[in-house]
């Protein structure tokens, strides 16, 4: 249980506890102005240096963030397993990085006649926190103690009042889930598969949808791309290691290839010549084919046609024609023949000097087939070398888009197994549940009263395990907060009583907002009759005005309410101060 809350600032309104139903209420005064608010009372503050003693890490944004509180160290009394004395913490708001608590619980010295203070870190103490308060049995237990905390002493300001199984909104259903395991006295190992599937599976999603990107798709890939092209890889491979096996270092390798090179641009010129002179041949065989003695017999024949005689000197002037074009036609017989010839001879010794030049051609190339000069050599060994390398690096992107291809499968295949390892455990607890349900619907029932069946759902799922508090409800804000209260007092209970959590349950006063009066009455009253029972500790902060509501449907407020009295003057709020 809390003994008290103090600070070493003179001008701070310690705060006292008691064993039961612990109330706090802030006042308006009398004298109070339109422009005066309770929020300047301290009611919240409280709750906020509660968790800062509990090792809380806000921020430039927390309470004792402000510059205001520099000076200023909390003190926290309170009950601690295995101390027949109150355990101190005292945490400075100018040095939140070390927490002071006498006597040293941490057992880590070896005893000694006096107790000594210990100083240790945030996370150290949570982890005291865990093993002592919640009874974690592993240091690196799949539970935390921060948050197992925000259950116990819900805070407003992180979005502790909008759902009963989270205490800040953007709290993961599964780290909320494996910390109500172990309040309820569940198989946190499982919740906490849950969780790590889920990780696994954000996990994919994301590497998924960066396979998709140009860039970034070049780190995975997709596995049916990445075989055809370790195929040809693998391929270069072969042929690099083939070429090196093979190699032989040629002495003058460079005039060898020189020499080859220049043998390659005279066969390609003789080529070129030789293409030029047939065509040259062809044109000279069509025209020695053209050439023909001219026929003047059709001279007389037009002559008879025309009953006219040809006269002998008209005979002898064709016969002179006749013999000169004769001569001219043998003339040009003889001059294509032997042009004929010699382009038929030049063809035959370019081809016998082709034939020369592409024997040497080959003799050189079989030499530089046959080997290489070294730095070729070099560059082939290089040229592998990055090729082995790119080929290990395709292959860990293949196994890597193996495995991410499937994830899906495997993922959902370890939820099905979960799912019926969660629900086969859940019936092998069911005494555990049993016990929490009946719990939660006898709370529930003591405020809204017989008529609603109020229930508690453990629902293993594929996805996650659910408990869900069920109240029928019209959907107010009122039910809501009294769901919460129930459920935080079901689990607390139930915790308290295996030795998985403490002895105190704060809520803050934002809890009875909207409630009717009735239901905040009969909450009050079922929080002092169950810790009175379980010897536990409640504690609540409350505006005057709506405890007031609650007395005058019945409540006794008196024996609860504790020191001190905070109201919304300058100096009547828990600070002595505003700031």
């Amino acid at each position: 249980m809390l003994h008290s809350l103090t600070s070493n600032d003179e001008m701070f309104q310690s705060v006292h506890f008691g064993p039961g139903l612990n109330i706090l209420v802030a006042e308006r005064t009398d004298i109070s102005t339109d422009t005066d608010s309770r929020n300047g009372s301290g009611k919240s503050s409280v709750i906020e240096l509660i968790h800062f003693l509990f090792g809380a890490q806000g921020g430039n944004k927390a309470l004792w963030a402000n510059e205001s509180l520099g000076r200023h160290a909390f003190t926290l009394e309170l009950d601690w397993p295995g101390l027949r004395e109150v355990l101190t913490v005292t945490r400075a708001a100018g040095r939140p990085n070390r927490i002071s608590i006498y006597p040293d619980v941490t057992k880590r010295a070896p005893q000694s006649l006096f107790e000594q203070t210990a100083e240790i870190s945030p996370k150290e103490w949570q982890w005291l926190i865990e093993r002592d308060l919640y009874g974690s049995s592993a240091e690196n237990a799949e539970t935390s103690g921060r948050t197992l905390m925000s259950f116990t002493v819900r805070r407003v300001g992180s979005g502790g009042f909008l759902e009963p199984t989270r205490t800040f909104a953007q709290q993961s259903p599964h780290d909320a889930m494996v910390n109500l395991c172990h309040l309820f006295g569940l198989d946190v190992g499982l919740a906490a598969r849950y969780r790590l599937l889920s990780n696994q599976e954000s996990t994919r999603k994301k590497l998924v949808e960066a396979a998709k990107d140009p860039v970034w798709g070049k780190i995975v890939g997709r596995s049916a791309e990445l075989r055809g092209e370790i195929g040809a890889v693998e391929q270069r491979l072969t042929e690099l290691e083939r070429q090196i096996a093979d190699f032989q270092v040629v002495p003058e390798y460079e005039n060898i290839r020189r020499e080859a090179d220049r043998i390659d641009q005279q066969i390609r010129a003789l080529r070129a010549s030789e293409a030029i002179e047939r065509r040259n041949l062809q044109d000279l065989e069509r025209a020695m084919e053209d050439v023909a003695e001219p026929d003047d017999r059709y001279m007389e024949a037009a002559y008879k046609q025309l009953n006219m005689i040809l006269g002998r000197e008209v005979r002898r002037r064709f016969d002179e024609v006749r013999a000169f074009h004769q001569t001219v036609v043998r003339n040009r017989e003889k001059q294509l023949s032997e042009e004929v010839a010699r382009l038929r001879e030049l063809l035959s010794e370019r081809g016998r000097r082709r034939q020369e030049l592409g024997e040497r051609q080959a003799v050189l190339l079989r030499t530089l087939n046959s080997g290489g000069a070294l730095d070729a050599l070099t560059s082939l060994q290089y040229a592998l070398a990055r090729e082995q390398a790119h080929l290990e690096s395709l292959r860990h992107r293949f196994q890597a888009a193996q495995a991410l291809e499937a994830s899906r499968r495997d993922i959902d295949a370890q939820r099905l197994e979960l799912e019926q390892e969660m629900i086969v455990d859940l019936e092998d607890r069911d005494a555990v549940t049993r016990e929490a349900n009946a719990l939660f619907n006898r709370y529930a029932r003591r405020l809204y009263g017989d008529g609603k069946n109020p229930y508690l759902a453990f629902s293993p799922t594929k996805q996650r395990m659910r408990i869900e508090p069920k109240i029928e409800d019209d959907g107010s804000r009122g039910i809501h907060n009294m769901v919460i209260f129930c459920f935080d007092l079901t689990a607390s209970v139930i915790a308290h009583r295996s030795g998985r959590g403490p002895d105190f349950l704060i809520h803050d006063s934002h809890l009875y907002d909207g409630v009717d009066e009735r239901q905040v009455a009969r909450a009050l009253q079922l929080a002092a009759e169950v810790s009175e029972a379980e010897g536990m500790q409640y504690i609540v902060t409350m505006n005057f005005d709506d405890l007031q509501k609650a007395i005058s449907v019945g409540f006794v407020a008196d024996p609860y309410i504790i020191e001190p009295h905070l109201t919304d003057q300058p100096y009547g709020g828990l600070f002595g101060f505003r700031f």
